[in-house]
């Protein structure tokens, strides 16, 4: 049996039995639906069969578009499903379909509608160029059936099936005669410059019968279909084995007409379980082996970091304590070391105000990190419950303003700061304004460009009645109670008079030492973050949360680490200016990952066109700013404990 993991027991299993795989796939709280045929119908049995069709998308564009934008078949009665916030943010548009399913009645070619585009139709050349648009991009269908995607499985490498969760529009002939992308699934599209439209889908429903376990009807496990292109040549009486394809040639020169067909299949699989019929789909995403490595290598890390950590801690401070503590004080004074700035190690930072906002920032996008990735590796947040990753996200970092406001405004008092109305405008308004500002600017083009991803108006009107309605007033009530507590309490006093610092080496100057400080934590998760860029922009299904939380573990251990150790490195130089530096030091891991988003960009995607770079970095500088503060954030709070936990040990006059 081929290994897979089950997010609802990873993290359990992580800390029991080394991550022991299961087979199912479960999420807790859906309740699965029961079809029967028509002559068996009930309150409790379902007869119809609802297709619903989504959004397209493409791996060579960011822009994705409706399913009426391409002049498909549309459905008379048109319904579109509630959606949630994180659907909408995510550019998903459900509708439903024309296409008629009824349970176990098999549907042999049928006639759906037929396009039809006129020569010298300016109207008709708009939607016909637009279809061959999506055939050029290769973009993709997506059909959902029973909250399950319909997918497309065709043969891999080494005899290995891949199911894709969507299907393309259709595909190009070039010029020079290659086939582009789909084309190569068919020997007849070999036509140089001619685009070969699939128009016929062979669906085929697997379901599992409850007659053998007692209970009424059937429930679906799989919905996978075969897309073809066959030109019909009498619309009236279609004939689905025709070996003749579909051709939309490059050049509009002559009327084309597009005849839509499908035909339908059962077939009954008592072997997959409702609980487990996800599992066909993932097994197929990237494997568990490459997600070891990268524990392994992230490990390994962790376990370098940790031993230099105890060797400082164990020895080197022990040794330096000593000494320090020693009754005969003026020799000590001659040595050079850590605790010779004891006088200035806790003078107040410059630029306080926006360290502290930064640091109340940050609080509030980790405690929204950490609950949002418990509650995916419980199953919550798994791809069958749409868009709820993104909307437990959204509503967390909402209702997490208090802890922002009272970090930020504790923080600030502790610096000696007292512009405090100030203070917590700017924890309320600074690095979210930059995100929505970043946010605003990305929707105005993907309205432009009439995508799907662009965000209706009344969304963004609730969006920001959350931000100013809530997460506002709770960051003001978080300052309140900040500002009321007294400041944090140093273990040794400041000289009013700055010490001097001696002239540094070239790796305890401020720059290597930052530089230097975002290579281990980024070491640690460069390969996660691989498979949540391909969930991004090459639009896979992303489910192992029980990985990505142990990579977040690993991650706040790294950074915390890597640090301190720097902390200590400059200290012991007698630079006192750590404040900003342990802040930045773990915060430069953001920098990496910006440049590795770049380096994906040109050597992994295919995205063509201006707007859809435009967008692809517009995003990729929020989720740097965002992953900035959350790292630094850790970087700053572990120096923070740890020069409080050495200077409170050593005796000072």
């Amino acid at each position: 049996m081929k290994r897979r993991i089950h997010c609802g027991f990873v993290l359990v299993y992580s800390l029991v039995s080394y991550f022991y795989s299961c087979s199912a796939f479960y999420l807790p709280g859906l309740a699965p639906v029961s079809f029967c045929a028509k002559d068996k119908g009930g309150e409790d049995c379902q007869t119809v069969i609802q297709l619903f069709v989504n959004r397209l998308d493409s791996v060579e564009s960011v822009l994705p578009y409706e399913y009426d934008m391409f002049d498909f078949c549309k459905d008379e009665k048109e319904t579109r499903p509630s959606e949630n916030l994180g659907q909408v943010l995510f550019g998903e548009r459900i509708e439903s379909s024309p296409y008629k399913v009824n349970f176990q009645e098999e549907v042999k070619c049928k006639s759906l509608c037929t396009k039809s585009y006129k020569k010298g139709n300016k109207e008709d050349a708009t939607k016909l160029d637009f279809l061959k648009m999506g055939m050029q991009l290769n973009y993709q269908h997506h059909w959902i059936i029973d909250n399950m995607p319909v997918t497309w499985c065709y043969d891999v490498e080494d005899d290995q099936k891949y199911c894709n969760p969507g299907f393309p529009v259709g595909c190009l002939v070039n010029q020079d005669g290659k086939p582009k992308d789909a084309c190569v699934i068919n020997a007849e599209f070999h036509k140089k410059n001619t685009f070969y439209v699939f128009n016929h889908v062979d669906i085929k429903i697997s379901y599992h019968s409850g007659e053998a376990e007692g209970w009424t009807g059937a429930r679906l496990v799989a919905a996978t279909l075969e897309p073809k292109s066959i030109n019909q040549a009498d619309e009236k009486n279609p004939n689905c084995e025709g070996a003749i394809p579909m051709e939309v040639p490059g050049v509009f020169d002559s009327d084309v007409s597009i005849v839509y067909t499908y035909s339908v299949t059962f077939e009954e699989n008592n072997a997959i379980k409702w609980a487990s019929r996800w599992d066909y789909i993932l097994v197929s995403m990237p494997h568990t082996n490459i997600q070891w490595f990268s524990i392994m290598n992230s490990l390994v890390i962790v376990l370098f970091l940790s031993g230099m950590v105890a060797m400082i801690m164990l020895r080197t401070l022990h040794k330096d304590i000593a000494r320090y503590n020693q009754v005969d004080q003026e020799d000590a004074q001659e040595e050079s070391g850590w605790k010779q700035v004891h006088g200035d190690v806790f003078r107040p930072p410059r630029k306080g105000m926006l360290l502290s906002v930064f640091l109340g920032q940050g609080t509030q996008i980790f405690i929204m990190t950490f609950i949002t990735l418990f509650l995916a590796c419980l199953g919550f947040l798994s791809p069958a419950n749409r868009g709820a990753l993104m909307t437990c996200s959204v509503v967390l970092w909402v209702l997490l303003g208090t802890p922002a406001g009272y970090v930020s405004a504790r923080l600030y008092k502790t610096f000696g700061g007292e512009k405090w109305k100030t203070n917590v405008l700017l924890t309320a308004l600074l690095c979210p304004g930059i995100v929505f500002a970043d946010f605003f600017v990305m929707n105005l083009i993907l309205w432009v460009e009439g995508s799907s991803a662009a965000i209706p108006f009344g969304t963004l009107v609730a969006i920001l009645a959350l931000w100013f309605g809530i997460s506002v007033p709770l960051t003001f009530l978080g300052a309140y109670f900040g500002f009321k507590k007294a400041a944090i309490e140093q273990p040794v006093r400041t000289n009013q008079i700055p010490r001097q610092i001696p002239e540094q080496s070239f790796f305890t100057k401020p720059v290597p030492g930052i530089v230097m400080g975002g290579i281990l934590p980024f070491g640690c998760i460069f390969i996660q973050l691989f498979f949540i860029l391909n969930s991004i922009w090459s639009h896979q299904m992303y489910y192992m949360f029980g990985f990505l939380f142990l990579v977040f573990i690993i991650l706040l251990i790294t950074c915390s680490e890597a640090t301190v150790l720097l902390c200590y490195f400059h200290l012991c130089a007698e630079d006192y200016h750590w404040w900003w530096r342990s802040f930045l030091t773990s915060g430069f891991t953001a920098v990496y990952l910006f440049i590795y988003s770049v380096h994906y960009f040109f050597s992994k995607l295919q995205i063509v066109g201006a707007a859809s770079t435009f967008l692809y970095f517009g995003y990729t500088l929020i989720m740097v700013l965002i992953f900035f503060l959350f790292t630094g954030t850790i970087g700053f709070f572990a120096c923070f404990w740890f020069v409080n936990k050495i200077y409170s040990v050593v005796k000072v006059d």
